[in-house]
This record gives structure tokens, sequence and C-alpha cells, in this order.
């Protein structure tokens, strides 16, 4: 039987994350093929802090059944807040207006825990089964199989084989694309999730993502639960590359001395101002008592992402800044359209017009990476507001971004759709 003839039948998953996750529930849901999903940590991560979702993403967990779960847990905050050092609102921006209208979707920032036990239950009730402590050593390709080898000895051997373990992926290192690095972004963020009764009242009432812009970084604080009784804290700058720690996840910092140094260089950052949004930030910041530490790298464009019956999708392929929001939603649309692969690979097998499985996935990876390196190129420029500035090139970019939100909406570019395009665009429309 030539190759590309034969129907994928089980798909063996590296990587337990949110990718991972997705692409099993989907293809054994869609596409009814079996799945069988092999993570390498002992149990499910509690790393993590708050994963935002534009509209784009959520579209596609509503077509999953799962949009429901995740609005249940997580906290819908389309509004952007801008906030100078002083404490005074400078602008105030619906980044979904007009997605929304397209999709029916918003924003959603959920903790990552949260969103993990959604797809965990999920994959519970369609029988997914997810094999934990699994450190994958080899892959071997033959005769339309591959097999996976695990460090205590046990393998595996499926149709084909999806990397969805995330930027330092062993599957992209052992086989797909050993010659990658990823690359340093030259931004690290810090973070944590407090609960509000810790905290002033204003801090139950935020209901947007709150930015601050500071000469050494940007500073971020959301609500993170559908309740608003924990917060999501922030603060993203232009480091030296960390040598310390998994970089992997990051890592927390729980020392009082680390914490207390960590905490102190924001609270001098914030200065002196007397004004009560600045007092909440600095309220928020002395009762943290853990400081998550997580350093951005991301994969360079233009490298493979597939070889024989392999494919790499998620951050495995093209991990990029948070700076977006589109990582979860980047999986999300890798595993709609692999799945779509599969069916058109499926429905074609046998007929005269048949396309092999290295043409489909040609295809897969040219549609993708344009759209990823857009996503990509979006990040880049959003983060170019988390870069070291002079006080005088601070007071500039306040100025420049708040009369920017407020032409935004004025001359009425959010109604034109003026940069949400890509928050509409729906890869289900994506043909092979």
């Amino acid at each position: 039987m030539a190759e590309g003839m034969k129907g994928i039948e089980k798909v063996i998953i590296i990587g337990g994350g949110p990718a991972g996750m997705a692409a099993a529930i989907h293809l054994q849901e869609k596409n009814k093929i079996s799945c069988q999903v092999y993570e390498v940590r002992s149990e499910p991560t509690t790393l993590g802090g708050a994963i935002g979702i534009p509209s784009n993403g959520l579209r596609l967990l509503q077509r999953m059944g799962l949009c429901d779960a995740m609005m249940a847990k997580g906290s819908e905050t389309s509004m952007l807040n801008l906030h100078s050092l002083s404490g005074t609102e400078m602008g105030r921006m619906d980044m979904t207006s007009w997605s929304r209208q397209q999709t029916g979707f918003g924003y959603l920032r959920i903790r990552r825990t949260d969103l993990m036990e959604v797809f965990l239950d999920a994959a519970s009730k369609v029988g997914v089964p997810i094999h934990f402590n699994k450190r994958l050593t080899k892959i071997e390709e033959k005769n339309d199989k591959v097999t996976v080898f695990f460090s205590d000895g046990t393998s595996d051997t499926g149709d084909f084989l999806l990397g969805c373990d995330g930027i330092h992926s062993t599957v992209r290192k052992l086989h797909v694309d050993p010659d990658c690095a990823p690359q340093y972004s030259g931004i690290s963020n810090v973070f944590s999730l407090i609960p509000t009764s810790k905290l002033p009242p204003a801090a139950s009432s935020l209901d947007a993502l709150n930015a601050t812009l500071t000469s050494d970084g940007m500073f971020g604080i959301s609500p993170a639960t559908t309740a608003r009784d924990i917060v999501y804290w922030f603060f993203s700058r232009e480091i030296a590359i960390p040598t310390a720690g998994d970089t992997r996840d990051g890592w927390e910092e729980s020392g009082k001395k680390e914490v207390d140094n960590l905490k102190t260089t924001f609270i001098n950052l914030l200065g002196d101002a007397n004004s009560l949004w600045v007092d909440m930030l600095r309220d928020v910041v002395h009762k943290t008592d853990v400081v998550k530490f997580y350093p951005i790298f991301k994969i360079p464009p233009g490298r493979p992402w597939s070889k024989g019956r392999c494919l790499i999708i998620g951050d495995a392929a093209h991990a990029m800044p948070p700076h977006a929001s589109q990582g979860v939603s980047m999986a999300l649309e890798d595993v709609f359209l692999f799945s779509n692969l599969i069916t058109q690979h499926s429905r074609n097998l046998g007929t005269p017009n048949s396309q092999s499985l290295d043409d489909l996935l040609r295809s897969y990876e040219s549609k993708r990476k344009a759209r990823t390196e857009q996503m990509l190129k979006a990040a880049e420029r959003n983060g170019d507001v988390r870069k070291k500035k002079t006080p005088f090139h601070l007071w500039a970019n306040e100025r420049a971004i708040s009369l920017g939100m407020r032409v935004y909406g004025m001359v009425g570019l959010d109604k034109m759709g003026i940069g949400q395009g890509p928050l509409a665009y729906d890869v289900d429309e994506e043909k092979f």
C-alpha cells in the first residue's frame, strides 16, 4: 500500500497541556480517532498564571462544547484601561467590540489551572487516557506507523504522532527539527494571583485589564475569576536572559528575601505618586506572598513542523510572546485544521484525486505559518511598551497611546474592525 493510503485510526499525543488535551478531545469526538496522551510530569501542572482567550479561541471552545464551562470559571475582560503613574485614567478601549459582533464572543481571562480542569474533565468524559510521568526518549517511523519509546521502558505505536509538548518540545528536538533553538524575547514576566479578600475594596470592582506603564516595563492587573474574587497581576519588563530556574514553565519565588527584593523593585518603579490607583497597586504588591517568574521565549519562524507521520502543534511549533493573548487560541486553531486535514485524508483515500499525507501536511503548514507569523508580529509590536524607556519617552509613549485610544473610539475605527480582524478569523473556513 502506498504511503498516505492508510487511514489514521490512532494518534499518539505527547504533552498533556492545553494543546494536547484539546487535540485529544476534538480528534476523539469529531474524527472518532483513538488518542493516547503522554505527559512528562507526574500530575497536571499547577504552574501558570491567568491566560487570555480572545474571540477566535472562544468560538472554537464553543464548538467543542467547552466555552460555557470556561466562562463559568474565568472573567470576561474585553475592556483595556490605561492608567498613568499619577493614577489618571488615560484611555479606555474595548479590545473585541467588532470581533464580538462577528463571532459572538469577547475576551476571557482564566486561570491556567481552571482551564486545565475543564480540559481534564472533558477528556475524562470522552474516555481519553492520560499517562503521566512519561519521558520520551526515542521516535521511530516504519511501515506507515510511528512508535514512541519512554524512559521507563514502555512504548506505544500509532498511525500518527502529535507533538504538543510546548516550547522546549522533546518531539521537535528528537525528530522533527533538532536544530531549532527557542529564542529569548528579551522580556520576562513576573506575576501572581491574589484573593481580593486581602486587598482594598477597589480590587474587587476591577472589570477590565488595567495597564500602567513605567520606565522599566508594564504593570497589568485583571480579575481572573467569574466572582472577581481573585486578581491576576503581572509585570513585564526587559531584562537580560535569566540563568536560574526551569525555563520550561518558569519558576516560583517564595523565599522571603527573593520576594521582598522583587516587591521593592516594583514599588520603586511605581514612584511616590499619591493616588487611589497607585496606592492600590502598591497594596497588591505588598500583600503578594509568592511571585512566579516566566522568561518569555519564542520559536523562530520558518522552521519545519512535520516529518513523516509526525506534526508539532501549539507552542512546540510557533511559541510566541503572550502580548497578543493568542497562545491557547493558536493551539486550538492548529487542532481544528489538523482535524479537518484528517477528514480530508480519509475522504479521499483510494479516489483519483487522493492527496498524500505529505501533501496535506505541506498545505497545513503553509496555512498555519501565514496565520501564526501574523500573530507573532502583533505580539512583538505589543511587546514594545514593555521595553525600558527614559522618563521623557515614557511620558511621550503614554500620551501617544492615550491619544490613539481616544481616536480609535471617536472616529469609530472599532466599528470598522481596525485591529480586530485577526480575532474574527475562522480556521474552519480554510480548505485543503
